[in-house]
């Protein structure tokens, strides 16, 4: 073999080499690997032609390009704080964060240049919108539903970008020093207000129970009365009605049973007393004896 024959036989082996390497140089161009966080904006002559999902994917090299790689991962936007006046024209200064996520990148590739950026804006204007329709009390009161508000209008506004919003947060509402010291000077007050309601409540109910007592205590004395009233005119009926039908004899028996009971007290007496009687009542305590022997 002669030595041109050699050089020849070597060109074309070279060749071959290339060849052979340029086919695998385009086949591995041809064939992409996503992972699994990532998608893949694939372009043909300077156009959008697919998006490239995880795995493998096949493109034709030399005419299309995977020109942009998007994370898919959820991103937190930097914590913010914007300044902003209540409906009851009082400046709070809101401190928030916003979480999202791309899904659809060719939107987010194609509309919109600063994602952060653009998040960011739309965020501090519709938390200065919502906050501007309520009053101090209620964005301290009523923060979940603020949030829920400000997260729905920031999706809507987002949408276009091919972004969700998948959570957004107040982390704190802060006030000057001088709107704090009027709400201090406020609840202060409040609660002098309420400690003297308090107190002449308790004051009330103790006049009122003192009254309800001093009105039982009356209705109790009265109902004693009433009680005895009707014991007593119950006797002096029974008394009345033994005269009607006994007679004379009847009144004396009760006035000589009478002083034998006030006779008989005395002599049971702690120590010695001396009893006095009158003559007359000799003879009225024998007509009582007579009287009581008769009846038994």
């Amino acid at each position: 073999m002669t030595e041109d024959q050699i050089i020849g036989l070597l060109s074309s082996n070279i060749i071959y080499l290339l060849a052979a390497a340029l086919i695998v140089i385009i086949t591995l161009k041809g064939i992409k690997i996503v992972p699994q966080s990532e998608k893949y904006v694939v372009e043909r002559f300077g156009r959008l032609h697919s998006v490239l999902g995880p795995g493998i994917n096949f493109i034709v090299p030399l005419l299309d390009v995977a020109r942009h790689k998007i994370s898919i991962l959820e991103r937190q936007l930097p914590n913010a704080t914007q300044d902003a006046i209540t409906k009851d024209n009082v400046l709070v200064q809101i401190d928030t964060s916003v979480f999202y996520r791309i899904l659809e990148p060719e939107k987010t590739v194609y509309r919109i240049r600063d994602v952060d950026g653009a998040i960011a804006t739309t965020v501090a204007g519709i938390v200065r919108a919502e906050i501007g329709k309520m009053d101090l009390d209620e964005v301290q009161s009523n923060r979940a539903q603020l949030i829920t508000q400000i997260q729905g209008s920031v999706e809507t506004a987002v949408d276009d970008w091919g972004i969700e919003v998948t959570r957004a947060e107040i982390l704190d509402v802060n006030l000057d020093q001088a709107t704090r010291d009027a709400m201090l000077q406020q609840l202060n007050a409040e609660r002098a207000r309420r400690a003297q309601v308090t107190e002449a409540e308790g004051k009330k109910r103790s006049v009122e129970l003192q009254a309800d007592a001093e009105l039982y205590a009356a209705e109790q004395t009265a109902k004693a009365r009433r009680i005895q009233a009707e014991a007593e005119a119950y006797a002096t009926s029974v008394v009345a009605q033994a005269i009607k039908e006994n007679g004379i004899e009847a009144a004396q028996y009760q006035v000589a049973l009478k002083q034998v009971e006030a006779l008989n007290t005395l002599g049971t007496g702690n120590g010695s007393q001396t009893i006095v009687v009158p003559a007359n009542a000799l003879e009225a305590f024998g007509n009582a004896f007579n009287m009581l022997k008769g009846r038994t």
